[in-house]
């Protein structure tokens, strides 16, 4: 199987692989939304926003795309996978409303290749909080607005460092 090229470009995947945790891109708000929350799709700015992940991501040479089952995560990664020829696969722990530790089972189970991950707002800042807890050093400020990207990086041993990529202009 082919790769992109950029970070680890021609390398095989090591048991260090990065993960990318994005929070979805702009959904527009709930209250304008008649239907049920997890069929909000991307305004037309979160389309733009998602689109522009494309640039930050497309080079890292990720082998996986996870999505929330929400519409507007799956959306908001739908760009990096037809560029990287990748499906977008669907895992309920990324969900709304599921705190840490389902998302940190899936990070631990990803461990071992570059993987973006797409989920929401209130599980994002539990999941960066647990590796926090368990030894990762954010050199950022903890924040995670839409269609922001945590890029955290791995020894051995988990999780050690978390960077900060602001959502594209």
């Amino acid at each position: 199987m082919s790769r992109g090229g950029g970070p680890g470009a021609g390398a095989s995947v090591s048991a260090v692989a990065p993960l990318y945790v994005v929070r979805h891109a702009h959904a527009g708000t709930r209250g304008e939304w008649d239907g049920p929350d997890e069929e909000r799709p991307l305004s037309e700015r979160g389309r733009r926003q998602a689109r522009a992940l494309v640039e930050t991501l497309a080079e890292a040479g990720v082998t996986r795309l996870v999505s929330s089952p929400y519409r507007r995560c799956i959306q908001t990664l739908e760009p990096l996978a037809e560029v990287s020829g990748l499906a977008v696969v669907v895992d309920d722990r990324l969900a709304e409303g599921t705190g840490f530790a389902p998302a940190m089972d899936l990070a631990e189970e990803l461990s071992s290749e570059p993987a973006v991950l797409c989920s929401h707002g209130d599980v994002i800042p539990d999941l960066l909080e647990a590796l926090v807890r368990r030894g990762l050093e954010l050199q950022d400020p903890a924040r995670w607005p839409k269609a922001s990207t945590w890029v955290l990086t791995r020894d051995e041993h988990g999780f050690v460092k978390g960077r900060f990529l602001p959502p594209p202009a």
